[in-house]
């Protein structure tokens, strides 16, 4: 049988973290949270430290409407992406 990665990491519940990926939207001004490990998860933030706290929230609360199986702590790492462009003086 084949499994997705996501179907692999849920066989042995959250003893690894889930992870999630937040990406900045230039335009919208916000990181933006979405996850393979975590049916639904769409969220947004305009500061990392409001989104870590909204995805305390919402990672539980998605995985129990899921019925997703696991611990009552579910450690989830957060992988961020943000581009920017530097000015060089010299030319």
């Amino acid at each position: 049988m084949h499994y997705s990665h996501s179907q692999k990491r849920g066989k042995d519940m959250y003893g690894k973290p889930l992870f999630v990926r937040a990406e900045w939207d230039e335009v919208a001004r916000v990181w933006v949270a979405t996850s393979d490990d975590v049916p639904g998860l769409a969220t947004e933030e305009d500061n990392l430290e409001g989104l870590i706290e909204k995805l305390k929230v919402m990672i539980p609360e998605l995985l129990d409407v899921n019925e997703a199986k696991g611990e009552r702590e579910v450690p989830f790492e957060l992988l961020t992406r943000r581009f920017e462009i530097a000015q060089r003086t010299s030319r």
